[in-house]
């Protein structure tokens, strides 16, 4: 009977996200500021891959991490930040349900991904902090390219089989996403089919890629803390803080507004902050990371300092060799 119902009624071809709402005086200003947050955002993790890459002081574990973290954030505020900025300048919210879906799809899994990434980088600081002399032997080059390599193929196969179940729902309207991005919870609510398969897999899968790593990360932190709190010198306790407190930020920042968003009760008064919540872990996250790690990191200096020179004379170089005077 069911079926019969949804056989009846016309499907919607697709969604349209509302955003931050009906205030076209705002467009430009959110347009001018997301632009220039998309910019420096993707500038600030590249040149963070670069130095990783280019820099042979850097090619340990930690920065083996960082490396892969910063290409998560260029793949991460790519999926959301574009059509966000189309958006705003054109005032097209329409998106197909096919591309809804292909956006959730990369969102969820670089998502996932970026968990079990942080988890990583918090068992490299245990490992690091409590456990020193044997940290070579440990976080060795093959077992770090074998835990970034699994993170990577496992999210991303895992998600698949959400977004499989999410083509295969129904929707007949409302068409309105009150979101700026396709988020799973307000794109489900819109479909005419059963969605409890979806559901149950989708919390599953959750509880797999975001509650697992988070506990592995508290659990790492749980530990360094005790041991920094049992160095007897001040200056000992200092340094080795200061060498996972700049993670420390990124993850209070994702995990806190993650928290917020998806687990404080779904109520009106609610809905329009978890948008701004939703702003944090989607769009400042990739921000900061390059900023927190190049502001407060020495090596990431040294690596900056070594590179610029370089940088310097192939543009230099460039310059010269395409002089406009030549062809005159």
């Amino acid at each position: 009977m069911a079926n019969a119902e949804w056989g009846n009624q016309t499907s919607i071809m697709e969604f349209i996200l509302l955003g931050f709402g009906d205030f076209p005086e705002l467009h430009i200003p959110l347009f001018l500021v997301f632009v220039v947050i998309y910019i420096v955002t993707m500038a600030g993790n590249i040149l963070i891959i670069v130095l990783v890459v280019a820099n042979q002081h850097l090619h340990t574990p930690m920065y083996f991490f960082l490396g892969n973290l910063s290409c998560l954030e260029t793949c991460y505020t790519s999926t959301i930040l574009p059509k966000m900025l189309i958006s705003l300048m054109t005032g097209d919210r329409t998106i197909s349900i096919n591309c809804c879906i292909l956006q959730f799809y990369f969102f969820g899994s670089l998502a996932a991904t970026e968990s079990y990434l942080l988890a990583m980088m918090s068992y490299d600081r245990y490992l690091a902090i409590c456990k020193p002399l044997r940290y070579a032997v440990l976080m060795n080059n093959k077992y770090c390219l074998q835990l970034v390599s699994g993170s990577w193929i496992s999210a991303f196969l895992a998600n698949f089989s959400v977004i499989f179940l999410m083509s295969q729902l129904f929707f007949c309207g409302p068409h309105e996403i009150d979101h700026f991005f396709c988020d799973f919870t307000p794109v489900v609510k819109l479909a005419c089919s059963d969605t409890h398969p979806v559901e149950i897999v989708t919390f599953f899968m959750a509880f797999i890629f975001t509650i697992t790593p988070f506990m592995l990360t508290l659990s790492s932190y749980i530990y360094i803390m005790i041991a920094i709190l049992r160095i007897p010198s001040a200056n000992g306790r200092q340094k080795a803080f200061s060498t996972c407190s700049s993670h420390l930020i990124v993850v209070i920042i994702f995990y806190g507004t993650i928290i917020i968003v998806y687990m404080l009760p779904d109520t009106k008064t609610l809905r329009d902050l978890n948008k701004v919540f939703s702003v944090c872990y989607t769009v400042l996250t990739p921000l900061v990371n390059p900023l927190i790690y190049s502001l407060r990191n020495k090596e990431v200096h040294k690596a900056l300092r070594s590179v610029l020179p370089r940088l310097r004379a192939f543009l230099r170089a460039k310059t010269i060799k395409f002089d406009p005077l030549k062809f005159q």
